[in-house]
This record gives structure tokens, C-alpha cells and sequence, in this order.
């Protein structure tokens, strides 16, 4: 089971800023999130990047995820 939840500390204490339906007496591992760590220059070179694959995608050059995902699994990526 993966579920993430949002939360912050508050006075010392964790609270979880949105309703769960986890059951009563889950115990729940936490670990922070990172911030992220890259500057600006790699900030801009990934949202290029992105905006390249997703006007790719736009223009029909996409690949279906279960072709990518067959290639992976015969190596052929």
C-alpha cells in the first residue's frame, strides 16, 4: 500500500492537513521531502526539456506508455 499524505509540523507535532481513510491504528512511516536542489540554470534546461516532450506530444510524436513499457522489459530501450 502506498498512499502520500500532506502534512506539517505544528508546535512539535505532525498534522496531516486532509481527511484519510486509512484504518484506525495505521502506523505510518514519515520522511521529509526534500527541497529541491537545482539551480536555476538546471531549472531552466528541465522546463525546456518538458516543454520540448510535451509540444512532442501534442504533435502526435508521443509513444503509447505499453509500447514503452514492452520495449523496456525485451531491453530494447
Amino acid at each position: 500500500m502506498s498512499t502520500a499524505l500532506r502534512a506539517r509540523v505544528h508546535n512539535g507535532r505532525i498534522l496531516v492537513d486532509e481527511p484519510t481513510d486509512l484504518p484506525e491504528g495505521t502506523e505510518l512511516d514519515l520522511i521529509a521531502a526534500e527541497e529541491d536542489s537545482l539551480d536555476a540554470e538546471d531549472q531552466a534546461r528541465l522546463h525546456a526539456a518538458l516543454e520540448a516532450a510535451y509540444e512532442e506530444l501534442r504533435e502526435g510524436k508521443g509513444i503509447p506508455g505499453d509500447k514503452v513499457i514492452t520495449a523496456l522489459r525485451r531491453g530494447q530501450l
